[in-house]
């Protein structure tokens, strides 16, 4: 397992799927072309990039690199880095047909692909033990999952840290272990909920 120190967007869930098992970093999904609309999610996006960093690693077509390149542009601060795969023919075992252009996505590159596209990219990996991280289980705790009226509760904690309405559980995890360390969560949560 790759640890990085930046957080990565990618264009969809089987790409998040794919790069998970060979990264430790939080990941987001750009939901495709929705990013090109979706203001709080580039706000996210934004940010992460300002704190941390934000890697970008999205398809070699057409789409992928307007899809790159519509982020790019939108990030005026902080530190952006780009992975790229190869241009592979092929389809994706999940699919009946090829892409458009006939080529594989990043669900559908090797692990040793990835790795290649991920140190060539100029990343910084994690050196040393990666901090403690807010768990599902913390979650829980504080009420934010399992329980009476936690959705409002995460939604109170997504208004509080300015992230995007509608995420879902394990996406608001992700951004809480990519924006703050834990113990700045459980005094976000004894103090906003």
């Amino acid at each position: 397992m790759i640890c990085l120190t930046q957080a990565v967007v990618v264009e969809g869930k089987y790409d998040k799927i794919r790069l998970s098992s060979l990264i430790d970093a939080p990941i987001f999904v750009t939901d495709g072309f929705r990013i090109f609309k979706d203001r709080e999610k580039l706000a996210l996006l934004r940010r992460l990039a300002k704190e941390q960093g934000l890697l970008i690693l999205t398809d070699s077509d057409a789409a992928g690199f307007k899809i790159r390149g519509h982020i790019k542009g939108a990030i005026k601060e902080g530190k952006v880095y780009h992975a790229y795969i190869p241009q592979i023919l092929g389809k994706e075992s999940r699919k009946k047909q090829p892409s458009k252009e006939g080529t594989l996505g990043v669900e559908g590159m090797e692990r040793s692909v990835l790795e290649e596209a991920l140190r060539k990219s100029g990343i910084l990996f994690a050196d040393g033990p990666k901090k403690d991280p807010v768990t599902r289980m913390d979650f829980y705790e504080a009420g934010l999952s399992g329980g009476e009226n936690s959705a409002e509760k995460r939604q109170a904690l997504l208004k509080t840290l300015e992230l995007p309405s509608y995420l879902s559980s394990s996406a608001l995890l992700e951004a809480v272990n990519a924006l703050m360390s834990r113990e700045e969560f459980l005094e976000t949560v004894a103090r906003k909920l």
